[in-house]
Order: C-alpha cells, then sequence, then structure tokens
C-alpha cells in the first residue's frame, strides 16, 4: 500500500461517549464513518479540513504509515470485515508532532 498523506483533523467518540482528536484523511475518515456504522465507535466528524503541510504533521504522518497497516474502501471485502484501531500516540517525538498539529490548527 502507499504511504498515505493526511490533511483532516476528525473527532472520535468512542462507544463509553469520551472523545479524542484524530489526524487523518478522507480514506481513514471513510473507514471510521463504516466502524460507526457497525457500532465499533459511536460517530465520526471531520473538524478541519486542508490542514496545512508541516514538519510536523509529516512527523506523525510517517510514524502512522510504517506502524499501523492502513484500511482503504477500495478493498471491499473489509466492508464485510471491518475492524477498528485507535492509533497510539507514544510520548517523545510523535506525540509532540500530533499536539503541534492539533495546537496549530486551534484544536484541542
Amino acid at each position: 500500500m502507499a504511504y498515505e498523506q493526511f490533511d483532516l483533523i476528525e473527532e472520535i467518540t468512542r462507544n463509553d461517549g469520551s472523545t479524542y482528536y484524530e489526524i487523518s484523511n478522507i480514506d481513514q475518515n471513510g473507514i471510521a464513518e463504516l466502524a460507526a456504522d457497525n457500532g465499533m465507535i459511536k460517530q465520526v466528524r471531520i473538524l478541519v479540513i486542508n490542514i496545512p503541510r508541516t514538519k510536523a504533521l509529516e512527523t506523525y504522518e510517517e510514524y502512522i504509515n510504517k506502524t499501523y497497516p492502513l484500511n482503504t474502501l477500495m478493498d471491499e471485502q473489509f466492508w464485510e470485515h471491518p475492524s477498528w484501531v485507535e492509533w497510539e500516540k507514544p510520548k517523545g517525538p510523535v506525540r509532540e508532532a500530533y499536539e503541534m498539529v492539533l495546537k496549530a490548527n486551534r484544536i484541542g
């Protein structure tokens, strides 16, 4: 699978009602919508689109792309057996990059 670039920020509501923010793209947002439709999360909503390309964003993208298999809605088998994984944001450069992107976009 190709390296995915992120260009939006969304708010994910877990089934327990708690929320978190995710830096994502429209394809991954579609995965989140499918997860919500299947009861894996409560809901997802896009907060900001077309976020600026920054070094912090690239750092976070690189970590996610190397750490997680990113599903795609182009794979019709995935529609029948969807899954949901909340991406970890480990302390250090990855967490700092994530927080910088949110702050730069006035989220959180």
